[in-house]
């Protein structure tokens, strides 16, 4: 399963959308104000679905993820000095990519893969393709690819 996941100009605060392959918009995303990067994820019908919440007062970017508002894991940023890494603490993934994070894979424990996440250059706005292996997936990939870009949108 393909996701296009494309942010919404002129937003004033992180807002994507993410369509399927056919062009029908699967999940909306709208940040809140909030300390920290608050994003809620919405299916297609308009229903709270997840969430992503930011710990302001880690050493290190940490964000939480929640399917509706039970809390299912999180993703922290780990000290490096090259490429950049991460530590998901959720179904014992972790990612393997390149140190610009624009271009990864989501792995399971055994080393199998989950997703491919890679970054669309030359678009107005942050574009990614997400390949899904399974559709069951899609929402927590999606998750910390949203973790992810709010991260590096600090550091920018």
């Amino acid at each position: 399963m393909k996701l296009l996941f494309k942010q919404r100009m002129f937003s004033w605060f992180d807002s994507y959308d993410i369509f399927d392959e056919a062009g029908n918009t699967l999940y909306t995303v709208r940040g809140e104000l909030a300390w920290g990067h608050l994003l809620r994820i919405y299916d297609e019908w308009g229903n709270e679905v997840g969430c992503i919440k930011e710990r302001v007062f880690a050493w290190l970017p940490k964000f939480e993820m929640y399917l509706g508002d039970r809390y299912i894991g999180s993703i922290n940023k780990e000290f490096s000095f090259f490429k950049p890494k991460f530590n998901i603490d959720y179904n014992g993934w972790h990612i393997d990519g390149d140190w610009w994070e624009w271009n990864y894979t989501v792995m399971n424990g055994m080393g199998a893969s989950v997703a491919f996440v890679s970054k669309e250059l030359w678009n107005w706005t942050d574009t990614y393709v997400i390949d899904v292996l399974d559709r069951n997936d899609a929402l927590c990939v999606l998750m910390l690819v949203l973790a992810i870009d709010a991260e590096k949108c600090s550091r920018d």
